[in-house]
């Protein structure tokens, strides 16, 4: 029997850190400037006789995301010289960190971390194919950059692409980077090997992924693309591979380099670091300052028994969360029934009307948008939108007069239940009005009528439809159908 090939997939993400600053000087750090090198200075630009200044509020940032992982803080640390030559870095070298990282190991989503450790992004390169020059922006360049690099124990396309979500999501609740990656603000670049029987096949990396579907296309065909190398008999050449989006299909850049070949040794610029002699690196203090995180959340809100996918929803987008928070505070923890309720209308019905309202389109929540914390504001207070699932709770409404209340609502109709009374939307439990609407609908539909007499089930069912048209939903269908059925067989009351 022939053992299957089986991928494994280590991961080294990028995300640039929200800081005031830069890494290293006082320039200032703005993703959004699209002016190109007007935020540098001399330090940044490496101009001769310059010295560097470690920025504590980035050091601060990595050591709590070490914490919300679980990783071990390191006491000793030092940034060390990366060498190497390329136009986009400015002093020849890059300061990074090598032998003492700030945080050694961890966990995230299942999958072991190595480390997470600190240094300066690089300018950007353009290219111009038109004109076939090549600029540098250098806006960019000594920006507090965070790596993390995972153990190698992912197996799938899907668990990586998990993973660099949940660590996304990770460093928004930390307020460490908006890690967006259409701006570049996290990349990702993928190890993969391919090997049987529990053996490591040769590794090749990708980089420079700027989305996760990106991410998961290209090492999904980087997977095919070495088993079937290994099929024919093949070696798989080490090296590094960029992702064409367009042929989706990775292609050569170079041989991938080893640790001795960037010639690593501690800066002589910068002092090392003993972090526990620094009173605002104390663990106590920064267990103080991390929020609850993703995963906490997920747990808490599966916890009441609400669907996984709205779980999910209300941690990726934290405006939803807090609304649901709150209505979950009103209604009380114990109120499962009205918990259940409200999460339906929130994560199905209130999120379309929010959509349709920012932008007239349906809310689809499986896109790259869900990459994206929900930015518009909730139309509606928690409060009335209690109201609301109050008065459905309280058999007052049906389930269309509460969706027909909740889009009056998010237009401005005020209190619920007085929009409820004023628009005749409270269930009629008037049986002299409902025999009066039921008689006008049996006499203009005879044919109807004869057809349920025959023993036709669904023309009872149109019945009814039209009886609570004819009410505006202000009724209980399930007393319409026997009042109606009475009416039509009086034999059978």
């Amino acid at each position: 029997m022939t053992t299957e090939y089986v991928p494994t997939i280590g991961l080294e993400i990028h995300a640039e850190l929200k800081t005031r600053t830069k890494m290293f000087c006082g320039s200032k750090n703005d993703p959004d400037e699209t002016r190109p090198n007007v935020n540098v200075c001399p330090v940044c630009l490496a101009h001769p006789g310059t010295l560097p200044v470690i920025n504590r509020e980035a050091v601060k940032h990595v050591l709590k995301v070490g914490l919300a992982v679980g990783g071990k803080l390191a006491d000793y640390t030092e940034f060390d010289r990366k060498n190497y030559f390329y136009p986009d870095l400015p002093k020849g070298y890059q300061l990074s960190q090598y032998e003492y990282p700030l945080v050694s190991g961890g966990e995230l989503g299942g999958v072991a971390l190595t480390r997470i450790h600190l240094e300066e992004d690089t300018a950007s390169s353009m290219h111009n194919e038109s004109t076939n020059a090549t600029t540098i922006d250098f806006n960019r360049s000594g920006v507090p950059l965070m790596e993390l690099v995972t153990e190698p124990v992912i197996h799938s396309v899907e668990e990586a692409g998990d993973f660099a979500r949940e660590l996304q999501l990770l460093l928004r609740y930390l307020g460490a980077s908006d890690a967006n990656m259409e701006k570049g603000e996290m990349r990702v670049e993928a190890n993969i090997s391919v090997g049987k029987g529990g053996v490591l096949g040769t590794k090749v990396e990708i980089k420079n992924l700027n989305s996760f579907r990106a991410m998961e296309r290209a090492v999904a065909h980087e997977i095919k693309r070495q088993t079937k190398l290994l099929e024919r008999g093949e070696e798989v050449v080490q090296q590094t591979l960029g992702w064409d989006e367009g042929k989706q299909a990775t292609f050569p850049q170079r041989i991938k380099e080893g640790s001795a070949d960037y010639r690593y040794f501690p800066d002589p610029d910068l002092p090392s670091l003993l972090l526990s002699e620094i009173a605002e690196f104390g663990k106590e203090k920064l267990v103080s300052e991390i929020p609850e995180m993703p995963s906490q959340r997920r747990q808490r809100y599966l916890s009441l028994g609400i669907k996984s996918e709205d779980a999910g929803l209300y941690v990726r987008e934290r405006k939803l969360g807090a609304f649901f928070d709150e209505v979950t505070a009103l209604l009380g923890s114990g109120d499962s029934k009205g918990i259940l309720l409200a999460s339906n209308y929130i994560a199905n019905d209130l999120v379309n009307l929010i959509r349709y309202k920012a932008d007239k389109q349906p809310l689809v929540r499986d896109t790259e948008q869900r990459d994206a914390d929900y930015q518009s504001e909730i139309p509606i207070s928690a409060r009335n939108f209690k109201k609301i699932i109050d008065l459905q709770l309280e058999g007052k409404i049906q389930s269309r007069s509460a969706k027909n209340i909740l889009l009056a609502c998010t237009k401005g109709a005020g209190d619920p239940v007085v929009y409820a009374e004023s628009n005749s939307l409270l269930l009629n439990e008037d049986n002299n009005s409902l025999t009066a609407t039921i008689d006008k609908i049996l006499k203009g539909n005879s044919s109807a009528v004869a057809d349920y007499k025959s023993g036709k089930a669904a023309a009872l069912e149109f019945l009814v439809g039209l009886a609570m048209k004819e009410l505006r939903g202000a009724a209980d269908p399930i007393k319409l159908r026997q009042l109606l059925d009475n009416k039509i067989r009086p034999e059978k009351s």
